[in-house]
């Protein structure tokens, strides 16, 4: 259907009958473009010179993410040696001191407790010790496993056959582009020795762009992620989980016999995210790959901005609370 220009002369009702307006806001901004082409032609010519200052102030704010990336690039140095501690003792290579150990809350718990149900548990912690060895797991068992069970938007990935091999991820590190390069970050996911694959490190890079369109400078919000890629996992014989086979019967026209074939199809898992769906060159993409996309750029800045740095926190649930209360992806392309 081909619109009439509202003039005007109509009054708010006619524009919305007219226009097919489909809130007040709409309306509402509407009224606005029309009030600003009602200008005096030396008004606009000045609002013109205000658009273009405008448009240099966004590329001073990209070159202000640029620096916040560097920023961030020059911190994760500092923040490493305290991630590769946490390594060390989720995977026991390390034992804590009593030192290291001692945090508050401990305390505080013990001095809350009455004496006669700190009598009653030392009494069951004898029987109990009496009944079976004292277990000593090595480490932290299934710390990062636990974390994926734990967070909605990473539980949805995870299916039952996915739970084996994560027991066997170590470490999730965030690697920031070198000066001079594209801006990106790349998750690592770091394996023990396992029967599934071979990969040592499974990567994800997230390819960022931190500059105004020059179609559209004024949408421009800070850095968003606009493509990923992932990496090929070298899988054992049979234990592809990203694959499942399926057995169908086929009835040959000519002869009418019956065979069974089998063919692979996909699978959901989680390791699906280390294959993703690419980006279109020229941006038209259909709606649920657009979707998919979108999802997994929420994906990987959550694993930045909050698994990684605060993993123990997830861990023990503590993170989830603050989560419930805080909107953390307020763009659908994942400004930052």
């Amino acid at each position: 259907m081909v619109r009439r220009q509202p003039s005007w002369s109509l009054t708010k009702r006619d524009i919305v009958r007219e226009a097919n307006l489909e809130s007040a806001k709409e309306l509402s901004g509407l009224m606005f473009v029309f009030s600003y082409s009602m200008l005096p032609k030396a008004v606009k010519r000045r609002v013109h010179a205000l658009k273009r200052l405008q448009v240099q102030c966004a590329n001073i704010e990209a070159k202000f993410y640029e620096e916040v990336h560097e920023l961030e690039r020059k911190y994760a140095a500092l923040y490493q040696p305290l991630f590769d501690k946490r390594r060390e003792i989720v995977t026991g290579t390390v034992e804590p001191t009593d030192e290291e150990c001692e945090w508050q809350s401990d305390k505080e718990e013990e001095e809350e407790l009455a004496a006669e149900v700190k009598e009653k548990a030392a009494i069951e912690d004898a029987k109990k010790e009496e009944a079976t060895p004292e277990e000593d797991p090595k480490g932290i068992p299934e710390f990062w496993l636990t974390i994926f069970k734990s967070v909605d938007m990473l539980s949805d990935m995870l299916q039952e056959h996915d739970e084996p091999i994560l027991k066997h991820l170590k470490d999730i590190q965030v690697k920031f582009s070198e000066p001079g390069q594209p801006m990106s970050f790349t998750l690592e996911f770091h394996f023990e020795p396992n029967g599934y694959f071979n990969n040592a490190v499974l990567t994800k890079v997230y390819k960022m762009k931190s500059e105004p369109d020059a179609s559209d400078p004024f949408s421009f919000e800070g850095p968003e992620i606009i493509d990923c890629e992932g990496c090929q996992i070298d899988w054992h014989k049979g234990k592809d989980v990203t694959v499942k086979t399926i057995k169908k019967k086929q009835k040959h026209k000519g002869r009418g016999t019956v065979r069974t074939v089998t063919k692979q199809v996909p699978n959901d898992s989680f390791f699906n995210f280390f294959n993703p769906v690419k980006a279109s060159p020229d941006g038209e993409m259909d709606e649920d790959s657009e979707f998919t996309l979108a999802t997994d750029f929420e994906i990987g800045h959550f694993f930045r901005e909050r698994i990684v740095p605060r993993a123990v926190l997830y861990f023990t649930g503590e993170a989830l609370e603050d989560d419930e209360s805080v909107s953390v992806f307020p763009h659908a392309h994942t400004h930052f």
